[in-house]
């Protein structure tokens, strides 16, 4: 494309301008951007995270699928086969999840004597100390588990309404895996014009992969055995809170905390004070055990977050989509890494700060990296220069 005078204008003009506006503006307008961005997501969570998790479990299941490809399975048998069991298995957790609400709505009004009389106590030891007791008796005379229990109840209602959401997940699930078959042509395709692209989303997707089957598998082991030592321990309702233990186990850093409070609560109702820590003595080794101590060695590099990293993201994608995203948390931090770090090389330094420990190189690959980035600024400062001296100069006649 050439302007009226018939010459070609230099493209790198337009990127280079990028130097003239101020930071703050930058800085002002990307703010703006992603404000924008976060609330269209979060008006369409119904929508983003249903699709996202048809995507991981198409993912995840997408090494099966080429097992039986290669054993001469027609495509469509194969994912006909695909979704039944997928969409099986998400419907019998489905079930699980409605029979365990049903049944603690059903237990729980039953120990509300026992609160009332747990509660009086509280009372009479805080007001040893001195502490007004007015407000807290209050406070004790209207507890009431039976309205908990109601609550449950509505809350099984809003679960059950949730048929039509399976129903599109199932599409999806569906639309999905007939498109799996060509995904291999399609990166290959993307590969030869941006190498990097394809390469960050077959990170993403092995990374995925790795940590959902490791996940799951641990949280399968970590299910039975709370079930087991609950049954053990007597604690009422033993395999509902193991199949609650399973589900958090999705959720990062504090998923154990969130399957460890009802039944830790319904123990000191029902056993007392000495029932609940040996709950939470049983859960902690259990839990630290294996998801601390065995459970990262098999994930290995998979995840590759720090801490810090992977609690902010499980707040994030919670408050963005809802209990869905705190459960994909992981898997969707990895696809925004993949995207915005992973396949841009001036953006590692952004991949060490992410990372619990750098790997080894990335030091010196950095320093590289900011030593070219000074070149470039030097370069570009240089050639302002002499553009500015150019125009500077008066035109002959």
């Amino acid at each position: 494309m050439t302007d009226s005078a018939g010459q070609t204008p230099d493209v790198r003009s337009t990127g280079s301008q990028l130097f003239d506006l101020p930071r703050a503006f930058v800085i002002l307008l990307s703010a703006a951007a992603a404000v924008v961005v976060l609330a269209g997501l979060q008006a369409a969570a119904w929508l983003v995270a249903p699709t996202f998790l048809a995507l991981i479990l198409v993912i995840t299941m997408a090494p099966v699928a080429s097992w039986l490809r290669r054993r001469g399975w027609p495509g469509s048998l194969t994912t006909l086969v695909l979704v039944i069991c997928v969409f099986g298995g998400l419907l019998v957790l489905a079930l699980g999840i409605v029979v365990s609400v049903a049944a603690l709505a059903t237990e729980l009004p039953r120990y509300t004597g026992a609160a009332h009389d747990m509660a009086a106590k509280v009372t009479s030891w805080l007001a040893g100390f001195g502490v007004g007791t007015d407000q807290l008796r209050q406070a004790a005379d209207s507890l009431d588990l039976g309205k908990l229990g109601g609550l449950l109840a509505s809350l099984l209602g809003s679960i059950a309404g949730l048929a039509s959401s399976f129903v599109f997940l199932l599409a999806l699930l569906l639309f999905l895996s007939v498109e799996s078959s060509g995904v291999g042509d399609r990166l290959a395709s993307i590969g030869a014009d941006r190498p990097r692209v394809t390469a960050a989303l077959g990170r993403f997707a092995r990374n995925t992969r790795q940590y959902l089957l490791v996940t799951t598998v641990f949280g399968l082991i970590v299910a039975v055995l709370d079930s087991v030592a609950l049954a053990i321990m007597n604690v009422p309702l033993a395999v509902i809170w193991g199949l609650l233990a399973f589900i958090t186990n999705y959720i990062p850093n504090v998923g154990f905390v969130i399957g460890l409070l009802p039944p830790a609560l319904l123990a000191l109702l029902s056993g007392g004070p000495d029932l609940m820590v040996a709950v939470i003595v049983v859960y902690g080794l259990l839990n630290f055990v294996l998801q601390s101590l065995v459970q990262p060695r098999f994930i290995g590099d998979a995840v590759g977050l720090s801490v810090t990293v992977t609690f902010l993201a499980f707040a994030f994608w919670a408050w963005l989509l809802g209990p869905l995203g705190a459960i994909l948390a992981i898997p969707l931090t990895l696809l925004l890494k993949a995207l915005l770090v992973d396949i841009d090389p001036r953006a590692r330094w952004a991949d060490a700060l992410l990372r619990s420990s750098p790997k080894e190189g990335d030091v010196a690959e950095l320093e590289v990296l900011a030593q070219q980035r000074k070149t470039q600024r030097r370069r570009w400062r240089l050639r302002k220069q002499v553009e500015s001296a150019e125009s500077a100069e008066p035109v002959a006649t």
